[in-house]
């Protein structure tokens, strides 16, 4: 098994297709195969081996998507990381993956000479590195006949926390890869007409995984940005025809501020939301504006992306749906007893999508398991009909005065405001209760927060240890760069 072949498939049914449009440049399966074969053969030329560690740290681009389906094609290991990094962020990761050869953004080079350790990266490719890649690409053949991999052999590793921790590398096989990605493509109906618009970061399994890869497989166009701008977007969008719309909810949110936004997504046919919980509230409003629902699903790095999805058939509003195929999903108490349905408690998944653990990091890998089962370390509850809702993650749940609060359910009733754009509620240190309820708010353009109208809203519809005793009004909330709200660095700002 190796997953490269689906790119290889889809040159051999749609070589003429247009595979991947960047900016003006449109490049066929075939041509991406080609240039992916290139790439292998110049990696195995510059010492390449089944089983090597190739980082990939830089921004989407065509040449990041031939480096890394180059890196599988030689059986090597995708190793992909954010390359906003900072360097000593940098320096402990390269610690932990040593990777042979790397693609590197111009921009990261000093911050790479300064923590280059030992020998790793024996290679580096960039325009200011040890080679360009133009140059790189000329020393292989596109005649590369690709490696054969067990299916539990490493495929690639996704390093997870940077700013909201410290950084683990998730370590996902080729079955892994091959059970998410086929699940993606079968639940959204994904085909060969298809156009997704991706500007989220490649390094994170949403774009890597559900986007990426599921297009690939489904014969589809891909239409890479380096990141999400508002006018290049509705640009691309109108320009290329695009058919589905991966976002995360701060991009619908403003998006739903745009003018006759219905007629400047007309080509849309699907919508989907990831990296954090989307409030009802927005996709009620999306659905009124535009007529399409915004599809959800369950998924961490963890999980190589899909675990449940909120169906086609029956779509039901604040839920992340169902089980995929092959994925199980129990709720535990956090002795690892499994609970009866409506009752609350850690998400646990188990399936042939679930990462065989952390590299180089044996205790964080034994902790996140009770047997085969993972932990997602979020808070959940299954319904009667076996509909998995989200209610908060379990380190943002607020211990004040000896009661759990989930902040979720806080957040998604300041949502249903008018003045609210967004909103995040935390726990702040309190000398009193342990933890202060506090809630952090960016408010609409030209509206103002007033405290005590959003506490008597909330008095009627939440029990008194619930409601926020501080409302902090912000212009922006600290985000990932996959677009999820830092409630660590909130915590930090304030403290």
């Amino acid at each position: 098994m190796n997953v490269a072949h689906n790119l290889e498939s889809a040159a051999f049914h749609f070589p003429e297709k247009v595979a991947v449009i960047e900016g003006d440049r449109k490049v066929s399966f075939a041509e991406f195969d080609r240039d992916a074969n290139r790439i292998a053969a110049a990696m195995v030329g510059a010492g390449a081996q089944p089983g090597d560690h190739i980082a990939l740290c830089a921004p989407n681009s065509y040449q990041w998507l031939v480096f890394y389906f180059g890196a599988l094609k030689v059986g090597s290991v995708a190793v992909t990381f954010s390359h906003s990094m900072m360097q000593d962020e940098l320096l402990k990761v390269l610690e932990d993956c040593k990777p042979k050869i790397m693609l590197v953004a111009d921009e990261k080079m000093d911050d790479l000479k300064k923590c280059r350790i030992q020998s790793y990266p024996e290679l580096i490719v960039s325009d200011s590195g040890d080679i360009p890649y133009a140059r790189f690409v000329e020393k292989g053949t596109s005649g590369f006949p690709t490696v054969q991999r067990h299916r539990h052999d490493t495929a690639a590793i996704l390093y997870t926390g940077g700013t909201t921790g410290t950084s683990k590398g998730a370590m996902l096989s080729h079955e892994n890869l091959q059970t998410s990605l086929f699940n993606v493509a079968r639940n959204e109906r994904s085909t060969e007409h298809d156009r997704a618009l991706c500007f989220l970061p490649l390094n994170h399994v949403f774009a890597q995984v559900h986007i990426m890869h599921s297009t690939v497989l489904s014969g589809g166009g891909l239409v890479i940005q380096g990141s999400f701008d508002l006018e290049r977007v509705l640009e691309a969008i109108d320009r290329h025809q695009a058919t589905k719309f991966y976002a995360v909810p701060t991009v619908y949110i403003r998006l739903l501020e745009v003018p006759n936004l219905r007629e400047k997504i007309r080509s849309i046919r699907y919508c989907f939301s990831a990296a954090a919980s989307m409030a009802t509230e927005v996709v009620r409003e999306w659905k009124t504006q535009t007529g399409l629902n915004i599809y959800e699903a369950y998924g961490m790095t963890e999980s190589a992306s899909m675990v449940t999805y909120n169906h086609y058939y029956r779509h039901v509003i604040g839920s992340v749906g169902t089980p995929a195929n092959l994925v199980e999903v129990e709720i535990r108490d956090f002795e690892g007893n499994v609970l009866q349905q409506g009752e609350k408690g850690e998400i646990c998944i188990c399936g042939p999508n679930i990462t065989k653990g952390y590299l180089n990091n044996p205790e964080e890998t034994k902790s996140a398991f009770w047997g085969d089962w993972f932990r997602s370390g979020d808070i959940g509850v299954i319904d009667e009909d076996g509909y998995l809702y989200i209610v908060d993650r379990l380190k943002d749940m607020i211990i004040t005065g000896g009661e759990n609060v989930y902040s979720r359910e806080i957040e998604e009733i300041l949502y249903g405001r008018p003045e609210i754009m967004e909103c995040a509620v935390v726990g702040l240190p309190d000398r009193e209760y342990g933890e202060r309820v506090t809630a952090f708010i960016v408010p609409q353009k030209y509206q103002q927060i007033e405290p005590a109208a959003l506490k008597t809203y909330l008095k009627s519809r939440l029990a008194g240890f619930k409601i926020p005793k501080e409302y902090v009004t912000v212009d922006e909330l600290p985000k990932s760069n996959a677009g999820k709200v830092l409630k660590r660095e909130i915590k930090k700002l304030y403290i």
